[in-house]
């Protein structure tokens, strides 16, 4: 589906998740307590939204899952936002953007068999993708993941010195052809945006991928990571998950923060 046919969808499905009359209220609450009952189980959802500050449709969709980060905080629910770059060339380059988001949507492609890569797309558990504004969709998802056992189990461990990230990891359970993927996370943040489809508009970010990294999860090598020169230990987390090679499943996932 092409950004320009979901506008008045996400507006739609926005609605239907954040409430703006009260019987969708009651629906979105219902929702968000589906998920967090579901949250009793073993499982786990890796949530990953493709969105860009120069797609007028993205804005709805980082709306979302914000409030689904905060319905649901410390929950075994991992967001992440990539920034892609594809949407740079529009007149507004996204500061948070980075092509390696866009090589990575593009492998979703491949493992998801899609013909194109498009804005805001929402994959969950790297199996099921969806339109990013499609509240009901990704909420039964998410649900859907919280319910099923994770195949992985991981723990990091980790330690900061002259600004970089040293990341230590172990991976156990099944862990043949895939990988930890591993980010670092911005909780929070704000632009205004001056150029482009969202010119003139404030736009509010929620746990934005800053740094990522690709290693294989049977190695036990230690990951670095440059830290951003606006790192704070406090408002930024790192996540790693167990990525199947052949398919893209998440099988595993975790978080630690960086505050003691």
């Amino acid at each position: 589906m092409k950004p320009g046919r979901v506008i008045i969808m996400s507006i739609a499905l926005i609605g239907v998740l954040i409430g703006m009359a009260a019987f969708v209220n009651a629906s979105n609450q219902k929702m968000m307590k589906d998920v967090q009952k579901a949250k009793d189980n073993k499982g786990f959802a890796v949530v990953e939204l493709f969105t860009s500050e120069g797609c007028s449709s993205c804005p709805p969709a980082d709306e979302l899952i914000e409030r689904i980060q905060e319905g649901n905080e410390n929950k075994e629910i991992y967001i992440m936002a990539f920034h892609v770059d594809y949407w740079d060339h529009q007149g507004w380059k996204d500061r948070f953007s980075d092509h390696e988001y866009s090589v990575r949507q593009e492998q979703y492609a491949g493992w998801l068999n899609l013909s194109t890569i498009y804005t805001p797309q929402a994959v969950i558990n790297g199996t099921r993708e969806f339109v990013g504004s499609n509240g009901s969709a990704i909420v039964k998802a998410i649900s859907n993941g919280l319910e099923e056992t994770s195949g992985a189990t991981v723990s990091l461990h980790y330690k900061i010195a002259q600004g970089k990230l040293y990341i230590e990891h172990d991976v156990t359970g099944d862990k043949k052809n895939a990988e930890l993927v591993l980010t670092l996370i911005q909780k929070s943040a704000e632009s205004n945006v001056k150029a482009g489809e969202n010119s003139g508009r404030k736009l509010s970010h929620v746990q934005i991928v800053r740094q990522l990294a690709h290693v294989d999860a049977n190695s036990n090598g230690e990951v670095v990571m440059t830290l951003p020169q606006d790192f704070s230990e406090k408002g930024w987390e790192l996540i790693g998950f167990v990525q199947r090679n052949a398919d893209g499943r998440i099988i595993g996932a975790t978080r630690t923060g960086f505050q003691s």
